[in-house]
């Protein structure tokens, strides 16, 4: 294959720099231009680690350019497989033997040797909360044969089903700092979960795929590694967390609705605003603050949605546990048996409703409203 070729697969592993990967069409001095040394550095470590024989010869042809130099001596050699190694020290060595003084490196263990072997190597998943439309991320992190890992992220609704999924090869220290930055999330934190439980939780959710939406081709292609029945990570919060039956735990699944922690959900909004319009024209005509919340929860989480609604609770209670916040796994969980059983009144249902369609019929009782203007 074309260094273009190759850089083509560059560029869909590495979408933050194919803008400028793209333009280059192959050639190696633009490539350095439009990259700048960060990028560049990224670049050929991709190189290095999965197409090792044409990480060589691009470095080798950036040594003859002025920045060409700072890029390779700024990689980190035990972040690379044997052969992209050997690859790059090749380059290094033709730059010495130019007279070019390298800068000294601390000696950096061969990544092979922290860690076990391929063949031998453990996998590691990992699985955010459940974000206010309903979705999280699944990240799947495996050797790649051909060196390096392989990293799936995978974005999962239970009512659109397998949204996204991206398959990303490069070098164990790339995917590490991914990892890393994805675990250090604030706004939709990320835990570690075992790949088994999370296998089961992507062949859950693809089980009900809508059939009129394609499913993505990376997920299509890589299926049967992906998508595996089993425990969830929610099951295993739920066998491993025990509900006190005092009531306490719904009361502050209530307070976590309410703060937008967990929920709303419900249907995509589409389909929800047109099929509640009529609801929520009674409820604006109603005086602020008489809404009735749990009436209009009862028909957002009809059937399946309450179903799904308890799921996703019971996904959630995993992410808190992980997060040392048992007493927020627990009202989840608790939250979660009162959807399950469909259970007429349900207060995290209400608060629920409240947050998701307040907004509506505050927008409705606004435009209601005399324009203040008489003839």
């Amino acid at each position: 294959m074309s260094l273009a070729e190759i850089l083509e697969t560059a560029a869909s592993a590495l979408p933050d720099d194919a803008d400028s990967i793209r333009p280059a069409n192959g050639d190696p001095i633009q490539l350095l231009e439009l990259l700048g040394r960060e990028a560049s550095q990224r670049v050929l470590e991709w190189l290095l680690a999965n197409e090792p024989e044409v990480g060589a010869e691009l470095a080798l042809a950036w040594l003859e350019l002025d920045d060409g130099p700072a890029v390779l001596t700024s990689l980190e050699e035990g972040a690379l497989p044997k052969v992209g190694r050997k690859g790059l020290r090749k380059a290094l060595h033709r730059l010495r033997s130019k007279g070019v003084a390298l800068p000294q490196q601390e000696k950096v263990e061969p990544i092979v040797s922290r860690l076990p072997p391929i063949a031998e190597a453990v996998e590691v998943g990992y699985v955010s909360c459940v974000d206010p439309r309903g979705a999280r991320l699944v990240y799947l992190l495996q050797p790649n044969p051909s060196g390096g890992g392989r990293l799936f992220e995978i974005l999962l609704d239970e009512n659109r089903g397998v949204v996204e999924c991206e398959a990303y090869s490069a070098g164990w220290g790339r995917i590490r700092r991914f990892v890393k930055d994805a675990v250090g999330r604030t706004r939709f934190q990320v835990v570690e979960a075992s790949p088994e439980s999370l296998r089961a939780l992507v062949a859950r959710i693809a089980a009900r795929h809508p059939p009129e939406r394609a499913l993505p081709s990376a997920f299509l292609e890589w299926r049967s590694k992906l998508a595996i029945p089993g425990e969830t990570p929610g099951d295993r919060a739920s066998a491993a967390l025990s509900l006190s039956g005092d009531g306490s735990a719904l009361a502050r699944a209530v307070e976590l609705a309410k703060q937008g922690s967990i929920g709303p959900w419900g249907q995509p909004a589409s389909e929800l605003s047109a099929r509640m319009a009529g609801r929520i024209e009674v409820e604006a005509e109603k005086e602020s603050g008489s809404e009735d919340w749990s009436g209009l929860a009862a028909e957002v989480f009809l059937g399946e949605q309450a179903a799904i609604s308890a799921e996703r609770l019971r996904e959630n209670a995993y992410v808190m546990w992980k997060l040392d916040r048992e007493d927020d796994a627990r009202a989840c969980l608790a939250a979660a048996e009162v959807f399950a059983s469909e259970a007429a009144a349900n207060p995290v249902a209400s608060a629920m409703a409240e947050v998701l369609l307040a907004p509506a019929v505050e927008a409705r009782r606004a435009r209601n409203a005399p324009s203040g203007h008489e003839e």
